[in-house]
Formats: structure tokens, C-alpha cells, sequence
């Protein structure tokens, strides 16, 4: 059995023993966990990275990828709108890394802007490629994008002048999907080129990094957004899956009711009162003149029938108010009721 020590292997462990040796064999390692391992269940155990602590738990990412998701959608739209063509916008990735990891995997030069997020404390920081800058800076100037050359330097005047109608929608989608969770105020502080002479952070600081890819026709590039711990800290227990998502249900929920009842609330609607009816002749109908009088079976202190738009709602009777011709309601129409078929008497005066 591979539990079981030949005689060599036992001198060897004997003689590693008398002499204070450290060197053992390979198979007797082996023999010796095998050992442990029968005892019983051992603990499992994970390597973990002091250097790179997850401050944010599985949940709370999910939520922010679930957050920044809505918001590749809603920028696509944006984008597509803007440049009068397709862009596709989605999140690609969503990671924990020290400060000093996210600068050291950008490129140099690219577009490195620096965003104020208030009333929350500090900034975040969203980088575009150069891969789908100089694209989009050539649709914006005529051209079809298809054929670019990339240049490895920073941005111009006027280039930064363009791009930023990109990044001003991008932080307007920003403030607007952040509304579901907390109120903040996405703003641009600052654009450099070299995100090595940018730290809001101290180096080793955990910040939350999302990917997001762009594409628009063959052309392809990558967004990333850096939100630092210490930033997002008094949100996150808004964070929770269940609670952010059951918190963003009753905001939108809300918010649409109310935009609705503004809406109703100003509503014009048409009321019309059915006086009486009543069957004449086409030749009775010709000869009638102002002043006559079509004479119903119906008597003048009945019920009159009141429809809205169209529908049968109330029961009313006639009267006046203030000098006015008036109706006062007395009851809500039913399915089904005789009054559905009314029939009165209406007097025709000169107007």
C-alpha cells in the first residue's frame, strides 16, 4: 500500500532523526501527509494577499457591475445618438487591485480623467483608450474611421475640446444611474495624458476597477472607470444585492407614479349628458326651427346619463347653479343599468 514505509525509506527517517538532518525524502513526505490526511478532514486552506484585501465583498460587486451595467447601456445610447452610428458599450470586467496596479496597467499617453464626485469625499478617476479616442475624433470630423492610424502622443487642444462632448455624456449616464443608489454629482476636474503623475491615492489603496469595452463598427477600444474604497465607503451599505435592487425598484416605482399623475392630473376629458332620446322622422327633422319643441316621454326631474369620453359613469340631474345649467351627480353607473337607455325631454333655442 502507498500508506505503508519500506525499510529504506524507515532508515532514512532514522537516520535523519539521529543526525538533526532537515533532508527528507520525497516519498516519505508523501507517506507522511497520506498520514495526516487519514486522521480525518483538514481545514482548507487559501493563500491570500495582504498586499491586495478585498474590502468589498462578492455581493457589493455585484451590485456595482449590476449599477455600471445600466449605465454601458444607457452610454451606448447616448454615443449612438451623438456620432450617428452604432456603439456598443458593455462591462467587460470588475476587479479589486491596489492603486498602484491600475495606473501601472494603463497606457502612456492615453485620456486620464479626473472625476469629482460630491458630497462624496475624494475623486474617481475614468480612462479611455487611445484605440477608440482617435476613432471617434475622426467621425467627429467627416471621416468613416475604418482606416486610422493611432498615434502614440497626447491629445491636442482641440482634440481634448471633441472628446470631451464623449466624456461630458458619459458623466451625465454617470450622475443618473448613481441617483438609484445615492445622490452624487459626477463632475470633470482635471484631464492628464500620463496617469503616472496622478495619485489620489495612496499606492497600495484598494480601488474598485470596471472595465467596460467600446465598439463602434470594426473600430474597438477599452473604458475603465477607478473608484476608491475610501470614496464609495459611505455607500456601501447600500450595496447589498437585495437591498440596492428592492431600493432602486421603489425609487423608479415612485418616481414613475408620480410623473404619471402630473400627466393625468393635467388632463383635459370630455363629460357629455345624455338629456333624453327619442325617434322622429326624416321629414320631422328637416321642418325642425329654432324655438320648437321635441316632446319625450321621459319626465324632467329624472336621472340623466353622464359619459366620460365616451363611457357611461354617472347618474345625474339637471338643474342650475349660479345662473349656470348645471348637473349634480348622484350615483356611479353600473353595467347593466336601465339608465343606459334614457329617455327625456330637450328643448332647441335659437343661439
Amino acid at each position: 500500500m502507498a500508506d505503508v514505509l519500506d525499510q529504506n525509506e524507515v532508515d532514512a527517517l532514522l537516520a535523519a532523526v539521529d543526525t538533526g538532518s532537515a533532508e527528507v525524502t520525497e516519498a516519505a513526505q508523501s507517506a507522511t501527509s497520506s498520514r495526516k490526511a487519514s486522521k480525518g478532514p483538514q481545514k482548507e486552506s487559501r493563500t491570500y494577499d495582504f498586499k491586495r484585501p478585498e474590502r468589498v465583498s462578492k455581493d457589493q460587486m455585484r451590485s456595482l457591475e449590476s449599477l455600471h451595467d445600466s449605465f454601458s447601456r444607457n452610454l451606448g445610447a447616448s454615443l449612438s445618438s451623438f456620432l450617428r452610428t452604432i456603439v456598443e458599450v458593455r462591462v467587460s470586467t470588475i476587479e479589486q487591485l491596489t492603486y498602484s496596479e491600475f495606473i501601472h496597467s494603463l497606457p502612456n499617453p492615453t485620456n486620464f480623467n479626473l472625476l469629482s464626485c460630491e458630497p462624496l469625499e475624494g475623486q474617481m478617476c475614468l480612462e479611455i483608450s487611445p484605440l477608440i479616442i482617435y476613432p471617434i475624433i475622426d467621425r467627429l470630423l467627416g471621416g468613416s474611421s475604418n482606416e486610422i492610424f493611432v498615434p502614440q502622443r497626447p491629445l491636442t487642444s482641440i482634440e481634448l475640446r471633441l472628446i470631451q462632448k464623449m466624456t461630458d455624456r458619459a458623466l451625465t449616464e454617470l450622475t443618473e444611474v448613481w441617483s438609484n443608489l445615492i445622490e452624487v454629482r459626477f463632475g470633470l476636474s482635471e484631464t492628464e495624458s500620463n496617469p503616472h503623475l496622478v495619485q489620489i491615492v495612496a499606492p497600495n489603496e484598494v480601488v474598485v476597477v470596471i472595465g467596460f469595452e467600446l465598439r463602434m463598427g470594426p473600430r474597438a477600444g477599452t473604458m475603465s472607470l477607478c473608484i476608491p474604497f475610501n470614496v464609495i465607503e459611505p455607500a456601501m451599505s447600500k450595496l447589498a444585492t437585495q437591498g440596492w435592487l428592492s431600493y432602486r425598484r421603489a425609487a423608479n416605482l415612485e418616481a414613475q407614479t408620480d410623473a404619471i399623475m402630473d400627466r393625468i392630473d393635467s388632463a383635459k376629458i370630455e363629460i357629455c349628458a345624455d338629456l333624453a332620446e327619442t325617434t322622429m322622422t326624416v321629414e320631422e327633422l328637416l321642418a325642425l326651427q329654432p324655438g320648437d319643441i321635441i316632446q319625450t316621454t321621459k319626465p324632467s326631474k329624472e336621472e340623466l346619463l353622464i359619459r366620460v369620453e365616451g363611457k357611461n359613469k354617472f347618474a345625474a340631474l339637471v338643474g342650475r347653479h349660479r345662473q349656470n345649467r348645471a348637473v349634480k351627480i348622484t350615483r356611479a353607473i353600473k353595467p347593466g343599468d336601465p339608465l343606459e337607455r334614457p329617455v327625456g325631454e330637450v328643448t332647441l333655442e335659437p343661439t
